[in-house]
């Protein structure tokens, strides 16, 4: 069945070029149309480090100035990127108030948005992504643009899992009009080295254009047992076959080997403010040392741990392969109506076996989405977009992480204190996938006919979801001060779900559902002055809950449960932007109240709401530029429960060392539930500010500075422990050799902070593990335009 969709998808996109071509159109000239598909951002100085002219295409229509769009949003130009050295996710952070993110040990594959995980576009559809953040990092060697956007993703968009704000991704295009390219060459501390290619000219001048980029990265890492190599490919191809249409494809093929870095476990007030670390392995009820639930731990010390000493394995295999394909037609059909179709399809591959008995493998996820835009201009006030939407996603994958348990493993001790090999009894509990390699069932089962079922349940699934969406958005220009927006889509689910390796002599589980979901949107737009606009946004939205690459798992009743798609998302928010047009200042400012929810480990999901405030400011004009956010965020369990792996990081102890620590003697990890509460939100700071500049002393030499300051937040649901105030500094300067070739040196954390983050988002491993930032480190990166 898959097949059949992509093949249906692919066709539907290489009819449309040839069945509109024929169309005539009565209304625009060549230089507009090219206008409209040519130029994807606008920048009104050389330097481009400022987004305020920026187009944004997609999530509210295409061509939107950031002024027009009534939602706090961020694009970040090819020249912000390179300027402010992102290459991560977590990055975005430098520019983007609110974007603070835990390490998603260690490579973050989703962005973080109000504090919570947000989605992953590229090109205006949802591409696969990790779950709960634990995932496949992403490359950028396929991207010259991201589009941050605050709160749940509109209706053109549809229907998604995370709401605190999503993040789209904008591909490289051909150049149809003249040939140009680039080499990028980076060396950087603990053997980091990056290489890329970049490239395109025309086919046809005017007419058609290529383009393609490859990039290999082979990093050693500070961390110990730490690395990661990754390889990725990207072609594009542009037409324009008429005045009146375009059509670009690409592709990438993305293969990497990373590391599930854990940080260090046993996070203590100590180790936060002095880096001491207590020692002393794990033991359990039946004296074993091996690492289990509820073992404890007598201290034997306390000593300064090195900051490169985390939970990490040179023995753990971690490895992913994905490849993915876009496809964009533009079309005028007359001169109200343009029409845009969307193609997308991904397919992964992803193998992780750890030695702590971690197992996630997904044997084949396969996406394919495909939707169809029409706009309409009614008249010179009223316009419409109408979309019909179909996405299509099949996983198949297993999954094992129940006998887990990072606080009885003394870090300091042999590497055998952090394997854990599996007992007879759990391994009962488990089917066999590989030799030697045990999974979770995918449903559970009464082997002795006792009433309680006998197997650990994980993410196991075969699973199968058809989302059919339908679209409005309907946009009013009342008068020159005066707009409005408001749009409704509908979702109609069809999901099946199955075991793909149920125990020897059962039949497999299976199950099936059907639902609707629905979302609207509306906003106003109302100037106050030619340079200072306000908007009021309110948007609702039913969202989805789901297991590794999107797929959907069965409960231990064998059912899917409704609840994973009955997840209510509420949004307003009010804000001002100031782009005036004769100076170079850009600044926005958004107040702002959402509700969502937070997928837990368990499957389960818990309320989260969450108000605060955001600004954003941006100067950008020869010889300088300046960029700085700040963010507060009070973020609260909207009376509902929540959980932690341990309730406290006192439990892994026993009181024998009250000296060193006041142990409760409980054992951990001991999986804990907190009843419902408005209790703050563990792992989020309140308060965040970003600053940026740069000063180009001559045509040729430029000088900048990067800085990030996050204010005090609790690590664990009780605020047993506490991240403090910290900081980073960054500075970098370039130099032009010639007008082709230019060098880069980065030199991040230059005060060498001893900074930290949660391991983990939504907060469930906050009373076991946290990630140590990188200390001083730098880059030196040569680049070669031709």
């Amino acid at each position: 069945m898959k097949y059949t969709y992509l093949a249906l998808s692919i066709a539907i996109t290489l009819q449309l070029p040839s069945a509109f071509a024929a169309q005539e159109s009565s209304q625009s000239t060549t230089s507009s149309i090219i206008e409209v598909i040519e130029v994807s951002s606008q920048v009104i100085n050389e330097q481009g480090f400022s987004p305020k002219n920026t187009s944004v295409d997609g999530p509210f229509g295409d061509n939107l100035a950031l002024a027009d769009i009534a939602r706090a949003v961020t694009p970040i130009t090819s020249d912000m990127i390179e300027q402010l050295n992102i290459t991560t996710l977590q990055d975005v952070l430098a520019v983007s108030p609110n974007s603070y993110s835990a390490s998603g040990f260690g490579a973050p594959s989703l962005p973080t948005l109000r504090g919570q995980l947000g989605e992953l576009y590229q090109d205006g559809t949802r591409r696969q992504a990790g779950n709960n953040g634990f995932g496949v990092p992403l490359s950028f060697n396929a991207i010259e643009q991201i589009d941050v956007v605050k709160g749940a993703p509109p209706v053109l968009f549809g229907s998604s899992q995370r709401n605190g704000g999503f993040v789209n991704l904008h591909s490289k295009a051909a150049n149809t009009q003249t040939a140009q390219g680039k080499v990028l060459l980076s060396a950087g501390r603990w053997d980091q080295y990056r290489a890329q290619v970049d490239y395109s000219a025309p086919i046809v001048e005017g007419k058609s254009g290529f383009r393609v980029s490859a990039e290999h990265v082979d990093n050693g890492s500070f961390y110990d047992y730490a690395g990661l190599k990754s390889d990725s490919l990207f072609a594009a191809l542009r037409f324009l076959p008429d005045d009146k249409s375009s059509w670009d494809i690409n592709f990438e093929l993305y293969q990497v080997e990373f590391t599930d870095n854990a940080g260090i476990n046993r996070p203590t007030q100590a180790l936060i403010d002095d880096g001491l670390y207590i020692t002393g392995q794990g033991v359990q009820a039946n004296g074993s040392t091996i690492a289990g639930a509820g073992a404890i731990v007598s201290p034997t010390g306390q000593v300064v741990i090195p900051r490169s000493t985390v939970l990490t394995n040179p023995e753990n295999h971690n490895e992913a392969t994905t490849y993915l394909l876009h496809s964009i037609y533009k079309r005028e059909l007359s001169s109200q109506t343009t029409l845009k179709n969307i193609s997308y399809f991904q397919h992964l591959q992803r193998d992780e076996i750890a030695k702590n008995s971690f197992v996630e493998i997904i044997d084949g996820a396969d996406t394919a989405q495909n939707r169809t835009e029409v706009s309409h201009q009614w008249n010179s006030q009223q316009s419409s977009i109408f979309a019909f939407d179909v996405r299509f996603n099949k996983v198949k994958g297993y999954s094992q992480f129940t006998t887990e348990a990072d606080l009885p493993i003394d870090l300091t001790g042999p590497l055998e204190n952090r394997r854990i090999p599996l007992t007879a009894e759990q391994q009962a509990r488990l089917v066999e996938l590989r030799p030697g390699v045990y999974v979770s069932p995918g449903g559970q089962y009464d082997i002795n006919n006792d009433g309680i079922g006998d197997f650990s349940l994980s993410d196991t699934t075969d699973s199968t979801s058809w989302q059919t969406g339908i679209a409005i958005q309907h946009d009013s220009q009342w008068s020159n001060s005066l707009r409005t927006s408001i749009g409704y889509r509908l979702d109609y689910y069809d999901v099946t779900a199955s075991d793909p390796i149920a125990p020897q002599g059962q039949i497999a589980a299976s199950d099936s559902i059907y639902e609707t979901l629905h979302s609207g949107q509306a906003s106003i737009n109302y100037k106050l002055t030619d340079e200072l606009t306000s908007y009021l946004a309110a948007s609702y939205n039913q969202a989805t809950s789901n297991s590794m690459a999107g797929g959907t798992t069965l409960g231990s009743d064998n059912k899917i449960s409704a609840q994973n798609f009955a997840t209510d998302n509420t949004l307003a928010e009010i804000g001002l932007k100031y782009s005036p047009n004769d100076n170079p200042w850009y600044i926005d400012g958004a107040l702002f109240n959402q509700r969502r929810s937070l997928r837990n480990r368990d499957g389960s999901n818990t309320g989260i709401r969450t108000q605060g405030f955001e600004t954003q400011a941006f100067y950008d004009a020869q010889p300088f530029w300046l960029s700085a956010g700040y963010s507060y965020i009070d973020a609260r369990y909207y009376n509902s429960a929540s959980s932690q792996d341990s309730s406290q990081v006192a439990d892994a102890f026993d009181d024998s060392r009250p000296d060193i620590i006041n142990g409760t003697g409980v054992g951990a990890p001991n999986f804990a539930s907190f009843a419902p509460s408005t209790r703050r939100v563990q792992g989020i700071p309140e308060q965040s500010l970003s600053l940026n500049g740069g000063w180009f002393i001559s045509e040729q030499w430029q000088v900048g500075f990067g800085g990030i300051y996050t204010k005090s937040y609790p690590l664990d649901y009780l605020a047993t422990v506490n991240i403090r105030d910290q900081y980073t500094i960054n500075l970098n300067t370039s130099y032009e050799i010639s007008p082709q070739t230019k060098l880069r040196l980065d030199v991040n954390n230059v005060t060498n902070q001893d900074n930290w983050r949660p391991v983990f988002e939504g907060g469930y491993f906050g009373s076991t593990l946290v990630f140590p930032e990188l200390p001083i480190n730098a880059k030196l990166t040569f680049q070669h335009s031709f």
